[in-house]
C-alpha cells in the first residue's frame, strides 16, 4: 500500500478544506495517509501521528503551502531522504512545483510514476564557541551571518578550508545554495544560478567596500566564517530566515555541504529558466 504523508500551513488553509479534500481524495483510493492534525475522518487508512513518522514512515510527502513552508519542512525531512510534492498556495514560489488547480492531475501522475525526482543541495552550519561545538542549523536556501537592529557593521572573516577569502565590513554575509540564490541572495546582489548545480555562494550584505562581490565555490569545499573578537553589538547566525542564534566576537561557524539532499517529486516539464522567466517579469 502506498503511503502519502500531508504536512500544511495553517495560515494557508486554516479550516483544512483543501487538506480535507485531498485526503479524502487519497483515501478512495485505498492509500495509507499521515496527517499532523485530527481532520475528524473516520478512517483505518488515516493516522494522525507527528511530523517525525510521517517524515519517515511515508513514501512520499504533500507539502500544502509556499516556499518558506517548505524551507521548514526541508530541515527535517532531509535525514529521512523521503521525496515531496510542493502545492502552491502562496504567492512567488520558486520550489513548489504544482499550483492549486493542477493538484489532483499532479497527484494522478505521481501515484501513476509518471515523475522524477530533482535534488537540491542543503548546507550545514555548526556554530563553534572555545573550540565546542554549541549547535548545528541545517538551510535548503541560506545561512545569514548579521548584524542585529541599530548595531554597527559587522566585521568577519572567511576562509575556504585554511584559505582567507576576505575580510567583510558589511552588514552580513550570507553563504547560499543554488536554489537560495533567487530568494535572500539575489536580492543583497547576487547571482541567479540553476537550482541543480552543486555550488556555494559567498554574498556580502551591503559590503563597506566596492571590491566586495559574490564568490562561488565548489559544494565540496568547507566555508569557515569567524567573527571578529573585537566586535561589538548584536550578531545573528539565521537558518532559511526562520531559525536564528547570536553569536559574539571569536565564534566560529563552519558551513558545509549537508549529507542529505532535498528530494523534491518535478512531474512538469517546465524548465528553471521558464519558472524564472514568469516568476520575475513583474517583479
Amino acid at each position: 500500500m502506498v503511503k502519502v504523508g500531508i504536512v500544511v500551513n495553517r495560515e494557508k488553509d486554516a479550516e483544512f478544506k483543501l487538506t480535507t479534500e485531498i485526503v479524502k481524495w487519497l483515501l478512495d483510493r485505498n492509500l495509507c495517509v499521515y496527517v499532523y492534525y485530527d481532520l475528524g475522518i473516520k478512517n483505518n487508512n488515516l493516522i494522525c501521528t507527528d511530523k517525525d513518522k510521517i517524515y519517515s514512515n511515508s513514501d512520499f510527502v504533500i507539502i500544502l503551502g509556499g516556499d518558506g513552508t517548505i524551507l521548514g519542512v526541508a530541515r527535517e525531512i532531509q535525514k529521512y531522504n523521503t521525496p515531496i510534492l510542493g502545492v502552491n498556495l502562496g504567492h512567488l514560489g520558486f520550489i513548489t512545483e504544482v499550483e492549486i488547480n493542477d493538484i489532483y492531475n499532479a497527484l494522478d501522475r505521481v501515484l501513476a510514476g509518471d515523475y522524477r525526482i530533482e535534488k537540491r543541495i542543503m548546507i550545514k552550519a555548526d556554530v563553534f564557541r572555545d573550540n565546542k561545538c554549541l549547535k548545528t542549523f541545517f538551510a535548503l536556501n541560506d545561512i545569514c551571518i548579521t548584524r542585529g537592529y541599530l548595531s554597527r557593521m559587522v566585521k568577519l572573516d572567511a576562509y575556504i578550508e585554511n584559505n582567507l577569502v576576505d575580510t567583510y565590513n558589511a552588514d552580513g554575509l550570507l553563504i547560499s545554495t543554488p536554489t537560495g540564490s533567487t530568494a535572500y541572495s539575489l536580492s543583497a546582489g547576487g547571482p541567479i544560478v540553476n537550482p541543480t548545480l552543486d555550488v556555494m555562494l559567498l554574498t556580502p550584505i551591503c559590503p563597506h567596500s566596492l571590491k566586495s562581490r559574490t564568490i562561488v565555490v565548489s559544494s565540496d569545499d568547507e566555508i569557515n566564517v569567524v567573527v571578529d573578537r573585537s566586535q561589538e553589538g548584536l550578531i545573528y547566525l539565521t537558518a532559511d530566515g526562520q531559525e536564528g542564534y547570536e553569536l559574539v566576537g571569536g565564534d566560529l561557524v563552519k558551513i558545509k555541504r549537508a549529507l542529505n539532499c532535498l528530494n523534491l517529486i518535478k512531474i512538469s516539464n517546465r524548465s528553471f529558466y521558464d519558472i524564472l522567466r514568469n516568476k520575475l517579469k513583474d517583479r
